[in-house]
C-alpha cells in the first residue's frame, strides 16, 4: 500500500470516530441536569409555564433527545453552532474570538516542550547512567507527576509575587502579539508545556540510547568520525522520528490542559470560555467547544500517524 492510500484510509477511518465524538458530546451535555432555560426560570419566578415552553421551543429544547441531536448535527454540518442564549451572540463568533489566545498559549507550551526535551534527552542518552542522566530522569518524572494547576500557582507565586518579573494578570487592551502579552505568556506556557517536555525527554532519551547501541553507530565510530558528528548527524536524525510523532500526539494534552491553565492565569481563551459556559449551562457553547477540541485531538493523532509513516520508510502501510 502506498503512502497516499495509507493517508486516505486513515482519513476515512476518522469519520466514525468523529460521529462517536459528536454523540458522546451531545449526550453528556444533555444528560446533565439543568439548562439555560432553567436558570432563566430560577431568576424570574414569575415566568409562566407557557412562557417557559415558548423559550424551549425557540431554542429547540422542547423535542425528544434524538430529534434535538439530528437538528444539532444538521446545523453543525452547515457551520451553524447556534447562539449563546444568555447574550444572543453567535457561538462560532465566540469560538473564533477566543481561539487565537488558546493557539498562542498552546504554541508557547509546545515550543517550550521541544526546546527542553530534545537537548535534555540527548544529554541523558549520551551520559547514560551517570549523574546528569539520573537528575534528568528525576526531573522528567516530577514534570509528569506535578499537577499543572499547582505548578501554575507556584510560578505565579515565585515569578510574579516574589520576583516581580511577570504581571499577576494578563495586560488588558493590548493585541495578542504585543511584547507585554507575549512576556506574560511565558509562565502559562511553561505550565502547560512542562508535562509534554518531560514525556518527550523520556522518549528522546530511550530512543537515543537504543540508536547508540546499533551497528551503524559502531561502524561510524570505527571509521573515525567525531563523536559529535555521530550523535548529531546520524543518531539524532533517527531518534527524532519518535519525538516528532509524540509531539503531534501531545497536542491533545496541551489543548485539554489549557482549560485548567487558562483558568489559573485568567487567560481569555477557549478554556476560560468553557468554564464560564459550564457555570451558565450554555449548552450550545459547551457542545461547540467540546466538539472543536475533540476534532483537533483527532486531527493531531492523524497527523502523528502520517508523520510516522512518512518519516520511517520501514513502516508497512498495509
Amino acid at each position: 500500500m502506498s503512502l497516499r492510500r495509507f493517508i486516505l484510509k486513515r482519513f476515512i477511518s476518522i469519520i466514525p470516530i468523529l460521529f462517536g465524538v459528536s454523540v458522546i458530546t451531545f449526550a453528556l451535555v444533555h444528560l446533565t441536569p439543568g439548562d439555560p432555560i432553567d436558570q432563566m426560570v430560577g431568576l424570574n419566578p414569575d415566568m409562566s409555564p407557557s412562557e417557559e415552553a415558548q423559550l424551549r421551543a425557540r431554542y429547540g429544547l422542547d423535542g425528544p433527545i434524538w430529534h434535538q441531536y439530528m437538528t444539532w448535527m444538521e446545523n453543525v454540518l452547515t457551520g451553524d453552532f447556534g447562539e449563546v442564549i444568555s447574550s444572543g451572540r453567535d457561538v462560532s463568533e465566540v469560538i473564533m474570538t477566543r481561539l487565537p489566545e488558546t493557539i498562542a498559549l498552546g504554541l508557547f507550551g509546545w515550543v517550550f516542550g521541544l526546546i527542553i526535551a530534545i537537548p535534555t534527552g540527548i544529554y541523558a542518552a549520551v551520559n547514560k547512567d551517570q549523574l546528569g542522566d539520573t537528575v534528568s530522569r528525576f526531573l522528567a518524572l516530577s514534570g509528569i507527576s506535578i499537577p499543572n494547576f499547582w505548578l501554575g500557582l507556584m510560578l505565579i507565586l515565585i515569578g510574579s509575587m516574589w520576583l516581580g518579573w511577570w504581571p499577576v494578570l494578563a495586560p488588558s487592551r493590548l493585541p495578542l502579539y504585543h511584547p507585554e502579552m507575549l512576556w506574560y505568556l511565558v509562565l502559562p506556557g511553561i505550565t502547560i508545556g512542562t508535562a509534554s517536555a518531560a514525556a518527550m525527554m523520556r522518549v528522546m532519551r530511550t530512543s537515543m540510547a537504543e540508536e547508540l547501541n546499533k551497528e551503524y553507530v559502531t561502524a561510524a565510530r570505527a571509521k573515525g568520525l567525531p563523536e559529535r558528528q555521530v550523535v548529531l548527524k546520524h543518531v539524532l536524525r533517527n531518534s527524532l522520528i519518535s519525538v516528532v510523532t509524540l509531539a503531534a500526539t501531545l497536542t491533545a494534552s496541551i489543548i485539554s490542559g489549557s482549560v485548567v491553565v487558562e483558568f489559573v492565569f485568567n487567560w481569555p481563551g477557549l478554556g476560560m470560555e468553557l468554564v464560564n459556559a459550564i457555570e451558565q449551562r450554555e449548552i450550545n457553547l459547551i457542545m461547540a467547544i467540546t466538539l472543536f477540541v475533540g476534532v483537533i485531538i483527532i486531527i493531531a493523532n492523524l497527523v502523528a500517524d502520517i508523520l510516522y509513516a512518512a518519516l520511517d520508510p520501514r513502516i508497512r502501510y498495509d
